[in-house]
């Protein structure tokens, strides 16, 4: 039995992890949080939360799963959200061809186009794992789940592929909210879904999962962190993209451990704003204890790199059967969603950012000649004029140069194109002082995958010694926080107990009562779900109201006061 199996056959015992619609039969990638499970990821968000919301500043939205077919046609999903699937010819059963390519024979697909991925196939032979069948062509197969929004199916919806799109659909009120002040942070946490081809690893790839996003906008040509410095010192695990394509480098020799700003200043990380997210990111998994020696920071290859990014950077957590998998992705996806939402709604999404001090340029005036215009375009020459008006100078250039060489300017005004002619406007070079000017942001993605993450905790909290196995999590983060036992059912003992343990729980504290069996195998039941203290009334508490405290980990004991249990347990929860 492997490490995974063990840790799975505990997480389902215990109440952890469970698989959905188990009674009839199950359905891969999708699972069930049982009583701890949901405690545990609870938890972690709460966790992701204080880091982001409370120290970041940033603010939390939630929008709908479902998601008309315009929003995703526009942010390229409906494109480009594929991988590559092929069915076999004799039982038609779907399977994704990178994976099954890889498992055949020793090759990365990673960018590989179909056609390569169909040659692969054929060339080795690749048959059917399920049957034996051969294979037909390699074909893109879109991951999203379609649904239809009202009756009679008229309206295409998605279940969302991420929770990100609700946030850049609303970015004109968030940037109001915000009183247009860049940079600014939005984060939603909730459900996604994914239709994958062929889920075959259990909670590492699911089609309905929790992601955490955190979306952070910034001026396009200010890309520093101002808390930079605070992190600049970290020392990282790092695997460039240039060095995972170096044939000369073996396996272990590809990650570098250096400091962030030498990563920065050597142009290894593009940005101090990416490199502050991975110190961040660092900070969080090792907080809610994911082990150090088993992160890394991984670069994007250029043609894995999503549609919409420029730069990633993947947080991965190593597993025993899964090896190194992504958890956590830092995108810098620029402006490219901003920009496919302003232009597919026609809905203007730029803000106006204002100059620590007001700037002279030489800028243009622009009249408009009211006899032409007015006749030609009648209703719409009002919004001609406030569109001009409002041009930004990169615009009016275009306009002056358009109207010089071609004597004409097509104006794009809410989806609809206006034909401006030289002798349509007056068109004066002036100076003038400028309090700021219109950009649309870029952003900075860090994305959480908590479902990943919450496995990755359980692996590596997982402990086997010779008399028992218990998990390794952190008291902040562990589902019950202390076990409350009396020693023996009589001499009032279990009263006490079970008064300690609602004075506990009425104090925030999720305490569990247990009087069955002998003492040494209640605490053996709290070690293996990861309880971090058990508390137990025995004889000295009739007479001194103290109780024993043993830590879960060293199975230390130290006598407490009952009153003061509260204030003595809650200070050990910060650990």
């Amino acid at each position: 039995m492997d490490k995974y199996e063990k840790v799975m056959d505990l997480a389902k015992r215990r109440g952890y992890l469970w698989s959905s619609f188990e009674i009839y039969g199950g359905i891969a990638g999708f699972v069930d949080y049982g009583p701890l499970g949901a405690l545990l990821k609870n938890n972690i968000i709460n966790k992701w939360r204080e880091y982001y919301l409370v120290k970041e500043g940033f603010y939390e939205i939630d929008s709908p799963t479902v998601t008309p077919y315009e929003v995703l046609k526009a942010s390229g999903h409906v494109d480009n959200f594929t991988d590559p699937i092929v069915e076999c010819k004799n039982c038609l059963e779907s399977f994704r061809a990178d994976h099954i390519i890889e498992e055949a024979i020793d090759v990365n697909t990673e960018g590989k186009t179909l056609e390569e991925l169909s040659q692969l196939i054929k060339e080795h032979d690749i048959r059917c794992p399920k049957c034996g069948g051969e294979f037909g062509e390699v074909k893109k197969f879109n991951l999203m789940f379609v649904t239809s929004i009202g009756p009679g199916g008229k309206r295409t919806g998605y279940m969302r592929p991420e929770t990100a799109q609700g946030i850049f659909i609303q970015f004109r009120r968030l940037a109001q909210f915000f009183r247009n002040k860049l940079p600014f942070g939005v984060v939603q946490i909730g459900k996604s879904y994914r239709n994958e081809i062929s889920p075959r690893q259990g909670v590492i790839r699911l089609r309905e999962f929790t992601q955490a996003e955190a979306e952070f906008f910034v001026h396009p040509k200010i890309k520093k962190h101002e808390r930079f410095k605070e992190v600049e010192d970290e020392i990282v695990p790092l695997l460039p993209a240039d060095r995972q394509m170096d044939e000369n480098l073996k396996d272990g020799e590809k990650v570098i451990k250096i400091t962030l700003k030498e990563a920065v200043e050597k142009g290894i990380i593009r940005h101090e704003t990416i490199a502050y997210f991975i110190a961040l990111t660092k900070k969080f998994l090792l907080d809610i204890g994911i082990d150090e020696s088993k992160l890394r920071f991984r670069q994007h290859l250029p043609n894995e790199m999503a549609h919409y990014a420029i730069d990633c950077w993947d947080a991965e957590i190593y597993t025993e059967r899964f090896g190194w998998i992504e958890c956590v992705g830092i995108a810098d996806r620029t402006d490219y969603d901003l920009k496919a939402h302003m232009n597919h709604s026609g809905v203007n999404l730029e803000v106006f950012v204002e100059f620590d001090e007001p700037k002279e340029v030489e800028t243009y005036e622009v009249e408009l000649n009211y006899k032409v215009v007015g006749r030609i375009f009648k209703k719409d020459t009002k919004l001609i004029e406030e569109t001009l008006k409002n041009m930004d100078n990169e615009d009016l250039e275009k306009l002056v140069n358009a109207l010089n060489k071609e004597g004409k300017y097509i104006l794009k005004v809410n989806g609809k194109e206006f034909e401006i002619l030289s002798d349509y406007v007056k068109i004066n070079k002036v100076k003038k002082k400028i309090m700021g000017e219109k950009v649309l942001p870029h952003v900075i993605e860090p994305s959480y995958g908590i479902d990943r993450i919450t496995y990755c905790l359980l692996e590596h909290a997982y402990k086997e010694e010779e008399d028992r196995v218990y998990l390794d999590l952190k008291p902040s983060i562990a589902p019950i926080k202390v076990g409350v036992f009396p020693l023996v059912n009589r001499d009032g003992m279990p009263e006490i107990a079970k008064k300690i343990r609602d004075m506990l729980r009425e104090n925030g504290i999720i305490a569990e009562y247990d009087d069955s069996g002998a003492i040494g195998r209640r605490y053996m039941r709290m070690d293996e779900i990861g309880t971090p203290f058990c508390v137990t009334v025995d004889g000295d508490t009739l007479k001194d109201n103290t109780v024993t405290v043993r830590e879960r980990n060293t199975r230390e004991q130290v006598r407490v006061k009952i009153d003061e249990l509260v204030d003595y347990i809650k200070s050990r929860l910060k650990e």
